[in-house]
């Protein structure tokens, strides 16, 4: 029997994420924004005057992608970019009056779509999945260096990739390996 995608956890996770960017994507344009800037600001707004590498470190992209974002930011005057005084081949990027003004009009976004995304699930089952879903990161993550795993407190630590039992298409250990 051959493996049916449409009724696997990931196609439904990728199906989620596609409707998720979507919804994201209308009520960003709401304020002037595009997917993937939103983030752009608040990395700004949580750290000011990062360099493009450290931008793009944080956001997970490659720097032409960080280049063409902070380009487009800056020509709605949202950040400015600075040349170093210490080195004039380094650019920082900071954020405007405007900038930092349209970082906060994105937590109204975020909670909004959080709460359209969320809504019909009670407070167990919110915790549960957000648990789920930050096994299933970690599960598909790079290895980072020990010590150094990201936030999020309440999820559970996961178990080095050997140490876990082989899964069958129906999450049980078949024993068969």
């Amino acid at each position: 029997m051959s493996f049916n995608h449409r009724k696997s956890v990931t196609y439904r996770l990728v199906q989620a994420a596609r409707v998720h960017r979507t919804r994201a994507a209308v009520h960003l344009g709401r304020i002037g924004l595009h997917p993937g800037q939103e983030a752009v600001l608040k990395a700004l707004a949580e750290r000011d005057g990062q360099s493009m590498s450290e931008l793009a470190a944080e956001l997970a992209v490659q720097p032409p992608t960080v280049t063409k974002m902070i380009s487009r930011l800056g020509a709605q005057g949202l950040l400015t970019r600075q040349t170093s005084s210490a080195d004039g081949r380094l650019a920082r990027v900071f954020l405007t009056d405007a900038g930092r003004e349209r970082a906060g009009a994105v937590d109204a976004v975020w909670k909004r779509v959080e709460k359209e995304a969320l809504s019909g699930l009670d407070e167990k089952d919110r915790k549960r999945l957000k648990k789920l879903l930050h096994q299933i990161e970690k599960n598909l993550a790079p290895a980072t260096p020990a010590g150094h795993d990201e936030d999020d407190e309440e999820a559970p630590e996961a178990e080095p990739l050997k140490a876990r039992p082989a899964l069958t298409l129906d999450g049980v250990d078949d024993g068969s390996d």
